[in-house]
């Protein structure tokens, strides 16, 4: 287990890859590839007949770097570090401080790949590995970069802590369609792991979480809730909509358009519905001259609940 510590302050519990995993998306990877050069240099025989020697080698040349070298940093680049290799091994390729690669860093490790990789059958990768503490390549050193194992054996992942009682159910008409899953995997591991983060450095977190858990979602900052006790009703009202719509759980929170619950409608629980009247239930009388009915009383209507007054800002309770 490596701890990395992100710009934020936030102490992640990542495991590095090993050069045997590595070394086995490396050559997964290799395949593909090769089998896809294979390909393209039997097209370009027949495509180039016509041409001189040395326009079908450079060509060739061409195929080559494209394939071999201008694919994978285009695959690392566009999957933000999952190859198909490293798919199919669990492994990931992560900045140091945790984040996601970009073109600069697949750049890099991919013009260093030709050198220690393909230019010495791997051997300078090896060592560069066995070497590191966490497992890097020279490529991964110049370029700043990390290989992680992301499918890894242990115990079960943290549970985010329950919101306090009095939230629960309170964030049911919440729009979370426009959440992305990076904010939402931001929030999970900053609640996971807010116990050890400095209180000061873990109250500007969770207040920079909620403001953007707030301009996504659209409605204004609840008054005196805190922004941890936000963020964790919130993923609470999330996990129960996933409940819901996935198995149908009762006692789950309903929310608008799901559980038979209209959009844009309220959700009014069974303890509350309007009673029926218990002349509804009397039995039939005998035969004979029929009494007049007596009437019946007309139900008193619910009275409606009050709109909550809505304020900006996370303060803690009073």
């Amino acid at each position: 287990m490596s701890d990395l510590v992100t710009g934020d302050a936030v102490v992640l519990g990542l495991r590095p890859a090993r050069l045997p995993s590595r070394a086995l998306a490396f050559f997964l990877d290799l395949l593909v590839y090769l089998t896809g050069y294979l390909l393209i240099s039997i097209g370009l025989v027949y495509a180039t007949a016509s041409m001189d020697v040395a326009a079908k080698a450079a060509v060739s040349v061409a195929s080559f770097v494209l394939v071999l070298v201008g694919v994978p940093i285009a695959v690392e680049t566009l999957s933000h570090g999952r190859s198909l290799g490293k798919l199919a091994c669990g492994l990931r390729v992560v900045r140091d401080d945790g984040g996601p690669i970009r073109f600069r860093h697949a750049l890099v490790r991919g013009a260093m790949g030709v050198v220690e990789l393909l230019g010495t059958f791997g051997s300078v990768a090896c060592i560069a590995s066995l070497v590191s503490a966490r497992g890097r390549r020279l490529g991964d050193v110049f370029a700043g970069t990390l290989v992680l194992r992301e499918r890894v054996s242990g115990p079960a992942v943290m549970p985010v802590p329950p919101p306090p009682p009095w939230l629960a159910g309170r964030f049911g008409a919440l729009d979370l369609s426009a959440v992305p899953d990076g904010l939402w995997l931001a929030i999970r591991q900053y609640l996971t792991r807010m116990g050890q983060l400095d209180p000061q450095v873990g109250a500007a977190m969770a207040a920079k979480l909620a403001d953007d858990l707030v301009a996504r979602t659209g409605a204004p900052a609840p008054a005196g809730v805190p922004a941890a006790a936000f963020l964790m009703a919130v993923v609470h009202e999330r996990q129960s909509r996933d409940a819901a719509r996935a198995f149908g759980r009762p006692g789950v929170p309903a929310v608008p358009g799901v559980m038979g619950v209209p959009a844009g409608g309220a959700y009014v629980p069974p303890s509350v519905a309007q009673p029926v009247p218990p002349a509804a239930y009397a039995p039939a009388a005998a035969p004979g001259p029929t009494p007049a009915p007596a009437p019946v009383p007309a139900p008193t209507p619910a009275q409606p609940a009050a709109e909550p007054v809505r304020r900006t800002g996370f303060a803690p309770p009073a």
